[in-house]
């Protein structure tokens, strides 16, 4: 059965479609013959207690030169689509939380929206992986930047990050003779006012960071390790990493069995880990990427392993 499926992301526009999740998502949907309805961030409202969006109906099409048009858009009940992709990227500032909030409404009224909306307010992408501390590096989040020196001096090379950052920003190597620590830790904290994230430095970060994306709950059986390439430690894409397609090993899978009964209980339907050699370093419930690379290097179709669970959960809540 045809399904309206609305999508909330960044414009459609500027996306690069051959690594777009997103863009693979709704290239599936079409393949089912559901109807897509597209929605940017200022096209959520509330009215009168009902969630409300300014909806396009939306064709995508496999051309790089000409992948999209939209249609006049419209006010419609969000409760009225069967389906919502939230799909809009970090930074989780005030805009993101209150767009949670509203997609909550949509949510109550019937649609099923994918990631669940408190879950994404609840479950922050660098803190949550605190929730499993078996499976992570030895870590200290502190607003104290005295606290965080003194953390990266006992555990000698370290990684200190923001909580709402994405893509590698923000992030640096250092260590407790580093002459710049104090400014970091500084400018990191806001002087000593915001929380952010010290990590022990796992060496096999230069053997890549692993994203490891999960279908409710589900590993698919390939990570994409994130390569860095040339002097920069970071492995992100977005920062120039090589991405190459490889098999989940044993403690891949295991650190899968330790998250997974959480992510389901939450709703987070989609998700992606990040693991750098046997360790939980992110879990990216967002807009977790990597499936247009591991689509094109091991012949998946990962969005329709998505849309097959998605299928079933809605026929199971229509019931």
């Amino acid at each position: 059965m045809a399904l309206d499926i609305g999508v909330l992301m960044d414009p459609i526009g500027s996306i690069k479609t051959k690594k777009d999740s997103t863009f693979a998502m709704l290239l599936e949907a079409r393949r089912r013959g559901h109807r897509l309805h597209y929605l940017g961030q200022g096209d959520l409202a509330v009215r009168d207690g009902r969630a409300i969006g300014r909806c396009a109906d939306l064709q995508v099409r496999e051309d790089p030169a000409d992948w999209f048009t939209l249609g006049t858009p419209a006010w419609r009940p969000l409760g009225s689509l069967d389906l919502l992709l939230a799909r809009k990227d970090p930074p989780f500032d005030a805009a993101f939380l209150h767009d949670t909030l509203v997609l909550d409404l949509a949510a109550r009224e019937g649609c099923l929206v994918v990631n669940r909306p408190q879950s994404l307010r609840d479950a922050n992408e660098k803190l949550y992986a605190q929730w499993f501390p078996q499976c992570s590096p030895p870590t200290l989040v502190a607003r104290e930047p005295a606290a965080l020196r003194a953390f990266v001096q006992e555990v000698g090379d370290a990684v200190l990050k923001p909580l709402d950052g994405m893509g590698g920003r923000g992030i640096f190597k250092t260590r407790g003779d580093d002459p710049n620590l104090n400014v970091i830790l500084e400018t990191l904290t806001h002087e000593g006012t915001e929380l952010a994230m010290a990590q022990r430095f796992v060496p096999e970060a230069a053997l890549g960071d692993k994203r490891i994306l999960l279908i409710d709950g589900e590993p698919v059986p390939y990570a994409l390790a994130r390569i860095p390439q040339g002097t920069d430690f970071r492995g992100n894409m977005a920062r120039g990493g090589k991405a190459v397609g490889q098999p989940l090993s044993d403690r891949d899978r295991w650190i899968c069995e330790q998250v997974a009964p959480q992510l389901r209980a939450r709703g987070l339907w989609f998700v992606g880990l990040d693991v750098i050699g046997d360790y939980l370093t992110e879990i990216n419930v967002t807009s977790p990427t990597g499936i247009r690379e591991l689509d094109a290097q091991f012949g998946l179709n990962i969005a329709g392993l998505l849309f097959d669970r998605l299928e079933a959960l809605r026929a199971e809540a229509t019931r």
